[in-house]
């Protein structure tokens, strides 16, 4: 089985807004019948000292209220050094706001909220599109309908291949994506704002095809 490190949010990498037990929790039963899963919420431990060949995966789900923190570079420097080593991330929703003053963050992402640019409509009901592109994580996955926040107005990089968006104010904005570099595979979930979100057969089925590409490969 693959080993699979989610990074949940707490202490400073957490907020008033998103409850990280539960959807970190939700992260745990979808990918943990597959793999071998362990839940930190250390958020700076477990990723200034993350380094090739500890995981073959790692979920990122945090954030900072989009404020920059003193532990910010030492996060972003273990990341990197992961990714480039050829690990494998799942990014999920919030944590596109994290280390807002580190540009290294946008890169390994493709993308990252924007503040004063990016938001998102009242948590409600949400019509998600899976684009008809040829890539393994929506293959075979149709359009669907759930209760989350629908991030808008996100930087996206030209980059990434969009998978899924959504329509708001009369435009079209991506809300799942790949991210391919030489070196790894990033894969970033929009949705995931609380627990209702992974009540979705469809968005579940989703986060197991990504996992599945993003492990692909490994032992």
């Amino acid at each position: 089985m693959s080993a699979v490190l989610i990074v949940s949010g707490g202490g400073t990498y957490s907020d008033p807004w998103h409850p990280f037990d539960e959807t970190s929790g939700r992260l745990v039963d979808i990918l943990g019948a597959r793999n071998d899963v362990t839940l930190t919420t250390d958020v700076t431990q477990a990723l200034a000292n993350l380094h090739a060949g500890d995981w073959d995966l790692v979920v990122l789900n945090f954030g900072s209220a989009g404020v920059a923190l003193p532990t910010d570079t030492a996060c972003v420097d273990g990341i990197l050094r992961f990714s480039e080593a050829g690990g494998a991330i799942l990014a999920c929703h919030v944590v596109a706001t994290a280390f807002p003053g580190d540009e290294r963050w946008e890169q390994i992402l493709g993308g990252r909220w924007v503040r004063g640019t990016s938001m998102h409509p009242p948590r409600g009901t949400a019509d998600i599109s899976v684009l008809p592109v040829d890539h393994p994580v929506t293959h075979g996955h149709d359009d669907f309908v759930l209760v989350d926040e629908r991030y808008s107005y996100l930087k996206v990089s030209p980059e990434v291949e969009i998978l899924a968006t959504h329509d708001h104010d009369g435009l079209v904005h991506p809300l799942i994506w790949a991210h391919s570099r030489p070196s790894s595979r990033v894969i970033y979930d929009g949705l995931g704002h609380d627990a209702a979100s992974y009540d979705s057969e469809e968005h579940r089925a989703l986060v197991l095809s990504a996992a599945d590409w993003l492990l692909e490969g490994k032992v």
